[in-house]
């Protein structure tokens, strides 16, 4: 389930809510936008799954004061050699693009809407090209990077373009640009990284099956500490069931992608009980791979 030969791992930020209590506003304090006993504590967070299973592979969390690119990078040690990181165009930058290829990571994410280069390089069609980028003026460096830092990021670097169309009926025709460091045509064609950027969707579908299917939305303790262990908690369930998923799947050659989360926990808590129960080793494997087979 590699992608062109390539593991994908796929970012996006979300946000949960938590108790009113003041440990937790310290820490989380409510939007700015909204009036003093009138909100609650919202917690950032940005998590890294894997593209194929699903698997959450780092989380990280911070106040709203945090930017969603601050978190991302603080987990980058996710990231292995010919990984791919797929993200939306805010996680989209130059300096990023560049450390994460000095770590033997490509980039496909939607081009930032004020990236506005058009110094092509070469063309390969009339919607796939390389382009030259520019590195930013000295005044946008990014808070986290020192001005030495700064400095030693090269003065221009080559990215490729391209331009995707998404048509589907009933929906307004939605025209972008998705900015990658794959650059060979050859090896990773116009129509596979745009479909890889297509399927970016499902990044948002596994934050759905934590905070909708879970009730992660809104955690429940009241003091930061155990916030943080409610938190951990939820990631560990939900790796548990995808990893049931997942093994479910290739037991039974299923697509792991048909395999509906709510439907697992459905059976799994239909079926947890008995197995619990179950004293003969033997039997409780047979069931457990029944229980695989249901969900596949």
């Amino acid at each position: 389930l590699l992608w062109c030969g390539r593991n994908v791992k796929t970012t996006d930020g979300s946000s949960l809510s938590m108790p009113d209590t003041e440990k937790n506003q310290q820490l989380y304090p409510q939007p700015s936008s909204q009036k003093k006993g009138c909100g609650f504590p919202v917690m950032r967070i940005v998590a890294t799954f894997c593209l194929a299973s699903g698997m959450l592979l780092d989380c990280r969390k911070g106040s709203l004061d945090v930017h969603e690119r601050t978190l991302w990078r603080e987990g980058w040690e996710c990231y292995e050699e010919n990984d791919v990181a797929l993200a939306d165009c805010g996680f989209c930058s130059y300096a990023d693009y560049y450390l994460l290829k000095e770590k033997n990571v490509d980039s496909v994410m939607r081009l930032h809407q004020r990236r506005k280069e058009k110094e092509i390089i070469k063309k390969f069609n009339k919607n796939d090209y390389l382009v030259r980028w520019q590195k930013p003026k000295k005044s946008q460096r990014p808070n986290w990077m020192s001005e030495q830092q700064w400095e030693q990021l090269p003065d221009e670097m080559t990215v490729r373009y391209v331009k995707v169309s998404i048509d589907i009926p009933g929906i307004r025709t939605k025209n972008f640009i998705v900015a990658t460091t794959l650059l060979d045509p050859k090896k990773f064609p116009a129509d596979a990284i745009a479909d890889l950027y297509w399927r970016r969707w499902r990044c948002e579908l596994f934050l759905r099956d934590l905070k909708t299917t879970m009730r992660m939305k809104v955690l429940s303790s009241k003091t930061p500490g155990m916030i943080h262990k409610e938190l951990t908690i939820f990631i560990i369930a939900y790796n548990l069931i995808r990893s049931l998923i997942w093994d479910a799947a290739l037991s039974n050659g299923a697509d792991p992608e048909r395999i509906s989360f709510k439907g697992a926990i459905n059976v799994i808590l239909q079926w947890a009980p008995l197995i619990i129960m179950l004293k003969d080793i033997d039997e409780k494997k047979r069931y457990i791979e029944a229980l695989k087979g249901i969900i596949a």
